[in-house]
């Protein structure tokens, strides 16, 4: 099948119908068509995306900030290129990922069919960018927020899995759950270090302020000492 122009309407129609409705999108989702499309349309996700982490490198707003604020401030042409270079390259990784998943769940192992799939799942690129901010507002909030669009990106596969590519739901359902559970269990560790580390964080600061004491009251002894002494 030929290749066919880019159409820009249909990609933002595309888009927000992936993500309002991922089972009408993806069971009507066009399979064949060539390779020009899914690479444009992961392009133009990636330099959204690597427009919004630019835009709140420059506000600041970034979980890094007060390490690296200066640094992504300044280089943010490489923020938009990295972020176009990696969505071209994880198209064809996410696309070969999906296509042993679907094989497992046993469905298509068109390698283009799983290409499509992973291009119309970078929807998420963008909004993850966006609501990336949250990361330099509270590390906390922001990682709630990051592991809810990790799960709606599974249920997004899922629907892919299920919709475009033919799979058995019941494999496909055990897949996305096992899927799921990965951000989930990754958020609970790093939140259990958080707290592990500020509990250390506080013991050392009491134990700092103990010693501090206990040291100006030797000073203050050994001046009551000295004075007795003088006379």
């Amino acid at each position: 099948m030929a290749e066919s122009i880019f159409d820009f309407t249909k990609f933002i129609q595309d888009s927000r119908q992936t993500l309002q409705s991922p089972k009408e999108f993806f069971s009507s989702m066009p399979k064949k068509g060539g390779f020009v499309e899914p690479i444009i349309k992961a392009a133009v996700y990636g330099l959204i995306a690597g427009i919004i982490l630019f835009i709140w490198s420059l506000l600041h707003l970034s979980a890094g900030r007060g390490m690296m604020g200066g640094y992504m401030g300044g280089s943010g042409i490489m923020i938009i290129i990295s972020s176009l270079i990696a969505a071209i390259i994880g198209l064809f990784i996410g696309g070969i990922i999906v296509l042993i998943v679907s094989a497992i769940c046993g469905g298509t192992t068109d390698f283009e069919a799983n290409v499509r799939v992973v291009a119309a799942l970078m929807v998420l690129s963008p909004v993850n960018a966006l609501l990336s901010f949250t990361m330099g507002l509270n590390l906390y909030l922001g990682s709630i927020i990051s592991v809810l669009v990790a799960l709606y990106g599974i249920w997004l596969l899922y629907s892919a899995l299920t919709s475009a590519l033919s799979a058995k739901e019941g494999s496909a359902k055990i897949v996305s759950i096992v899927l799921a559970a990965i951000p989930v269990l990754f958020f609970l560790s790093t939140l259990l270090c958080f707290k592990a580390a500020s509990s250390t964080y506080r013991g050392m600061e009491k134990l700092q302020e103990g010693i501090s004491d206990e040291q100006k009251k030797a000073i203050e002894d050994w001046k009551t000492k000295l004075e007795e002494m003088k006379k």
